[in-house]
């Protein structure tokens, strides 16, 4: 009958286990002298320490590859809403601005300037004053009878 595994009689499978490799115990142990390190240069020095980026000296791919492209640090990135965004949480002769657009929960922080789209229709009059608006929505709220002020 075969016997169960416990804790007391675990022991590693035949063959898995080796003989820890003695390094630099003198010729008759197969590793003396060099410590299987062979003759000289970098690796074979006491702390041979070389960075995971280091190329041998050539230059390096970071070097070697051609830089492309500009990051234009002045750009405005805006917070975009459309029209039909407002239609929902608004209602007629309401005014449209940073501080209701955080009221209402569209922006968390008022610190990126808003601008508004003109997907959407709308057939109420809104005063909408943001920081910028496209033509296409701005000609919808006119024509709905709204006004539109630039901040």
């Amino acid at each position: 009958m075969s016997e169960f595994i416990t804790l007391e009689n675990l022991k590693p499978f035949p063959g898995s286990k080796h003989k820890e490799k003695r390094v630099g115990r003198g010729h008759g142990s197969g590793h003396g002298k060099t410590s299987c390190k062979g003759h000289k240069g970098q690796k074979a020095r006491k702390s041979p320490h070389i960075s995971p980026w280091f190329e041998g000296g050539q230059t390096p791919i970071i070097r070697r590859i051609p830089k492309r492209g500009f990051k234009n640090p002045f750009k405005v990135e805006y917070k975009i809403f459309n029209i039909k965004d407002l239609v929902k949480k608004f209602q007629p002769n309401e005014v449209v601005n940073l501080e209701t657009l955080k009221k209402k929960g569209f922006l968390k922080n008022t610190k990126k300037p808003v601008k508004i789209l003109g997907e959407g229709e709308i057939n109420y009059p809104l005063i909408v004053k943001v920081n910028a608006i496209s033509s296409i929505a701005k000609e919808k709220i006119e024509k709905a009878g709204g006004k539109v002020e630039i901040i």
